[in-house]
């Protein structure tokens, strides 16, 4: 049981009001819980708790498309509870992380003083206010992913950039897992987001996927251009743990696909989006 399960759990009155009889075993208590959290994490996305290779690389990819912007004012819009506001700030970055979740946003704020809380479709900033905005696997949960960008756009400084990662609808799993009969499954699903649109949003109403042409959809009409766009595949540390050397080894064959026609098979669209001067 996690930390934050068992600290819930040890007000019990408190949580007999989810119950109608109020003599529920601590089992069942236990098992509402971890679905609540479940589902919590399929409307909002999972955020980054342990740093490893996965995310080191993500870091350089951004320090490298971001040049001199990674010294400026940066925001990360959807900062989970503070991993990147952390590691961008170790770079030199003066960091506001945004975050829409309440606890989340309490927990960043162990990381840094320059949290707000708030949604990502209404950013709380002045016009060309940020060099740097990085959107790390957010707008497929926002609620309103066009609104989004523009605020993103809108917060920016002419010349500054956006790092956007966010789920690739090529990628052979849905890794947000599913609702089936009402019920949310977590885990990679195969093959969810090659089903057509309208049958893939049923299984999967609590997250979008992202074609090359959705992400143009989002942009369009709006004062930038594409500096770049690519698809990445994951960094796969949970195999590396169980396999080793085999894991590493279908890391590098993976990774080394990014370089071919076949990246349209990867986890995440990376693109680097510049605001017009």
């Amino acid at each position: 049981m996690g930390a934050a399960h068992f600290s819930m759990l040890t007000n019990l009155s408190s949580l007999q009001r989810y119950f109608s009889t109020g003599q529920k075993k601590l089992q069942d208590i236990i098992d509402f819980m971890d679905q609540r959290n479940l589902e919590k994490a399929a409307l909002r996305g999972e955020p980054s708790y342990v740093w490893r290779a996965g995310q080191d690389r993500r870091l350089e990819m951004i320090a490298r498309a971001a040049q001199h912007r990674i010294h400026g004012q940066v925001l990360e819009n959807g900062c989970g509870v503070g991993m990147y506001v952390e590691k961008l700030t170790g770079l030199g970055s003066r960091v506001t992380g945004l975050e829409f979740d309440f606890e989340r946003a309490g927990e960043a704020r162990r990381h840094s003083n320059e949290i707000v809380n708030a949604a990502g479709e209404s950013l709380p900033f002045p016009a060309s206010t940020f060099d740097l905005i990085l959107s790390h696997e957010v707008i497929e949960h926002v609620a309103d992913d066009f609104q989004a960008v523009r605020e993103m756009v809108r917060v920016l400084k002419p010349r500054g950039r956006i790092m956007l990662f966010c789920p690739n609808r090529g990628y052979p799993f849905e890794t947000h897992g599913i609702y089936w009969r009402g019920k949310y499954h977590f885990g990679n699903k195969l093959f969810v987001n090659y089903l057509p649109r309208t049958w893939r949003d049923r299984l999967a109403p609590h997250v979008r996927v992202y074609s090359r042409r959705d992400l143009e959809k989002l942009f369009k009409g709006l004062p930038v251009h594409f500096v770049e766009r690519t698809v990445i595949f994951g960094a796969y540390d949970n195999i590396i743990a169980r396999f080793g050397a085999l894991g590493r080894f279908l890391r590098s064959i993976l990774q080394f696909l990014e370089k071919t026609p076949l990246r349209t098979l990867g986890l995440s669209h990376f693109w680097v989006v510049e605001r017009n001067s």
